[in-house]
């Protein structure tokens, strides 16, 4: 695991000039590539057609059935909520997860602001408890700080 390359490399990806969903998918496959404990990494958009519910972005790991999240259902509504990030070490314990993966044991969910708005949510999933270190959630915060810029 490379931490300390992954924001610049963020920022190389984000002044790349394509459309942003194309960098919301290298950023998943470089997070997916270079944080060994990160099993599913992707993005839910705020919908552009339904108030109050996410839209599954760009992602990789296993395709999961929840597309479309109202805000309050599970830890990525909860998220887009309340506007906090949330570290679940052991979603066994969390009674408002949503599975997507049987193999799935700790999450993190960091919401995207612009501009004092919601507008997504950076979405980790680890297939070992306990998995989300402080490290590891300042760098998703990070991330996603410097992904604002393109909503």
């Amino acid at each position: 695991m490379s931490i300390t390359t992954i924001l610049p490399d963020v920022r190389s990806i984000i002044e790349k000039n394509v459309p942003r969903d194309e960098k919301l998918q290298a950023i998943c496959e470089l997070l997916d590539r270079e944080v060994d404990v990160f099993d599913w990494t992707g993005f839910y958009l705020a919908s552009k057609t339904e108030e109050k519910m996410l839209d599954l972005g760009p992602f990789v790991g296993e395709s999961t059935n929840h597309t479309r999240i109202p805000y309050g259902t599970g830890i990525c509504g909860q998220a887009a909520e309340t506007l906090n990030t949330f570290v679940i070490q052991d979603v066994s314990q969390s009674d408002n997860y949503l599975a997507c993966s049987a193999n799935v044991k700790s999450e993190i969910v960091v919401p995207l602001m612009k501009d004092g708005e919601f507008v997504g949510e950076l979405d980790i999933d680890s297939h070992k408890k306990d998995a989300i270190t402080p490290e590891l959630r300042k760098l998703c915060e990070d991330v996603c700080k410097e992904i604002e810029t393109i909503f």
